[in-house]
């Protein structure tokens, strides 16, 4: 990504990214919208929006300035920074996309990386009912030293799919499976090089369409876990761009 300058590289050099991959409920921007939030997270810049259908708007709390397809998001004294995609990457730039973002990442000094995605619930296998919330680690990523160690400790279960996309790949054991409705998080997996050495790891969450809030507050909050943020007496808090977008909840006296 072009817009890498020394101060970002300073800023970033050494935290845990969070990134959200646009799919299946918008499950994982929706969980990013709550930690900008509740975390009080800042924007740090406005990044290069070329790889995406075009998108503007308002910014939160009447902040000034324009609201863009793609930004990046910290405070001082915390060592995680977040981007927050708002629309989806154009087909034609996909792996382009891919590419810079992973440039983005070691010119930046970066540490770790942790995607966030979402899966369509209707493929979700009989022995998935039990968990929403899965992992995947590519072979290549070794967590250890890092915050990502935790995915280790916590019992969140490897994704695994019946669907292969290439039969050939049924013993290759580097083959990332298929992940329906999962946007490009499987071609971004297997398109780590092979001398990639930053850990990276991915949380994925079963969904469908509809009020997702208690997704994205759960898989916001597995990710603090993972990340080790003490949130303290902090509470979790919806940003105003919520208001009125879900509707009011449902009336329990309808369900008897």
């Amino acid at each position: 990504m072009p817009l890498l300058n020394d101060t970002l590289r300073s800023n970033l050099s050494g935290k845990t990214l969070i990134t959200p991959i646009v799919s299946t409920a918008n499950v994982a921007q929706l969980s990013v919208d709550l930690l900008i939030s509740s975390l009080g997270l800042v924007r740090i810049a406005a990044l290069d929006s070329r790889y995406f259908i075009p998108l503007v708007g308002c910014r939160e709390n009447g902040e000034p300035g324009i609201t863009t397809p793609f930004e990046l998001y910290g405070k001082e004294g915390l060592d995680v920074v977040v981007l927050q995609q708002r629309s989806p990457t154009l087909k034609a730039r996909k792996q382009e996309f891919i590419n810079d973002l992973f440039d983005f990442v070691r010119e930046s000094g970066i540490a770790s990386v942790l995607i966030l995605t979402g899966v369509d619930l209707t493929n979700r296998l009989d022995e998935q009912m039990l968990t929403p919330t899965y992992q995947l680690q590519p072979i290549a990523s070794s967590l250890s030293s890092t915050p990502l160690h935790r995915l280790n400790d916590f019992p969140i279960p490897k994704y695994t799919s019946p669907v292969l996309q290439k039969p050939s790949a049924i013993n290759d054991e580097t083959q990332i499976p298929f992940i329906p409705g999962g946007g490009i998080t499987r071609r971004m997996l297997s398109s780590l090089p092979k001398t990639w050495s930053i850990p990276l790891a991915a949380l994925l969450r079963f969904a469908l369409d509809g009020d997702n809030r208690a997704d994205a507050y759960s898989l916001a909050s597995i990710v603090v876990q993972v990340i080790g943020i003490d949130l303290g007496s902090v509470e979790w808090k919806q940003p105003e761009s919520w208001s009125g977008l879900f509707g009011t909840p449902h009336d329990q006296s309808l369900y008897g």
